[in-house]
């Protein structure tokens, strides 16, 4: 707590939030903290209420029923923003009455000290990337155990994406490298039983504004530009930024119903391969069913395949509003030189990160999906 509150990051950051904090009455307060649960919910708590209040229209789950706090789940998620995704369902919980849950994050995000500080406050499990095969095997088998050791032992619940870094055109997918590090650790040679362990419970997370969806446009068209571009600690720390403090409209999360009746038949398999691959399916199954959509989902679903199929589904207001939305955001790109072929890419590519939820939603209940227009 010393070491977090001595970072003139953090005191930047608070006033960024908090911009007519006292940041000596703050600092009295921490300092008397001696549990990482008063500080998660008699501090974090309120910035992230505050946080709600002025960047959504409300953040709100669905199927609490399908949570029981005496069997800790392990939550997998789709990905939408770097730290809002977690953050807001550890909110949800602590004003459902419930203690919230450890979260997995990757060390790429802890850019400075005081992150690091601030993410372990918060029972945050880092996730090491980027290591040389013999050490990466090593870290995954320890993440895996500790997981293990959070639901089984601890009696703690526990958050992870479903895959490494965020679908930027919001095609969610399970990456079977997550599964696979899950299945490291267990108390039988069963893959499906050590999966079963985890009491793997899918949730869908739907935002209805993306607030980064025009950097993540720039990015495209920059790898368009050059193949061989890449994100600087910079581009990290502008995207955390925006999302946390930028405007996202309606936040929902779906908790699904844990899927150990669906991984039980696969006990039986001996190919792990398989037992993985079909774990992503159904994951993906329930995140896909579980999304809400909203009326930019419909607008961007109709403008990105032909047909019309959700003309009722909204307004001609609400599709004025949007589309003068995506130009605000085109807008805010910096980039030199963009074309008006470059510009209308953008556009698309924005398209397609609304209308990506809702095509996955259809093809989840068994729909068929045109072509994308031209």
């Amino acid at each position: 707590m010393m070491a977090l509150l001595d970072a003139p990051g953090f005191e930047h950051a608070i006033r960024y939030v908090i911009p007519d904090v006292d940041m000596n009455e703050l600092r009295q307060q921490l300092l008397k903290l001696d549990k990482k649960r008063d500080f998660q919910e008699l501090v974090m708590y309120n910035i992230l209420l505050m946080l709600e209040k002025k960047t959504t229209d409300g953040v709100t789950v669905t199927g609490w029923e399908n949570f029981t706090p005496e069997h800790p789940s392990l939550f997998i998620t789709n990905h939408r923003d770097i730290v809002l995704d977690a953050s807001f369902l550890c909110m949800a919980m602590i004003r459902k009455g419930y203690h919230s849950m450890e979260i997995a994050l990757g060390d790429n995000l802890l850019i400075y000290d005081w992150i690091a500080h601030l993410v372990r406050l918060n029972e945050g499990i880092i996730v090491k990337r980027n290591l040389r095969l013999t050490k990466a095997l090593e870290a995954a088998k320890q993440l895996s155990g500790y997981i293990h050791y959070c639901i089984t032992t601890k009696h703690e619940s526990a958050w992870i994406a479903q895959r490494e870094g965020r679908a930027k055109d919001s095609n969610d997918v399970t990456q079977d490298a997550v599964l696979k590090m899950l299945a490291l650790a267990g108390e039988t040679d069963n893959v499906a039983v050590r999966l079963m362990e985890l009491n793997i419970t899918p949730t869908a997370i739907s935002y209805e504004y993306d607030p980064n969806d025009f950097l993540k446009a720039k990015e495209f068209l920059a790898r368009r530009r050059d193949a061989n571009f890449k994100k600087c600690q910079r581009d990290d720390l502008l995207s955390m930024e925006t999302g946390i403090l930028k405007y996202k409209g309606r936040v929902n999360f779906t908790i699904c119903k844990p899927i150990n009746p669906d991984i039980e038949p696969l006990t039986t398999l001996t190919d792990k391969a398989e037992i993985i691959r079909s774990v992503c399916r159904i994951i993906d199954r329930e995140i896909h069913s579980g999304y809400v959509i909203y009326p930019v989902n419909y607008i961007a679903f109709d403008a990105v395949y032909p047909g019309m199929r959700f003309r009722g589904e909204y307004t001609d207001e609400q599709l004025e509003k949007f589309n003068s939305y995506i130009d605000g955001q085109l807008d805010k790109v910096d980039l030199e030189n963009i074309t008006p072929e470059e510009r209308e890419f953008m556009r698309r590519s924005i398209l397609k990160m609304y209308a990506n939820p809702l095509r996955n939603q259809l093809l989840a209940k068994g729909e068929d999906i045109p072509e994308a227009q031209a």
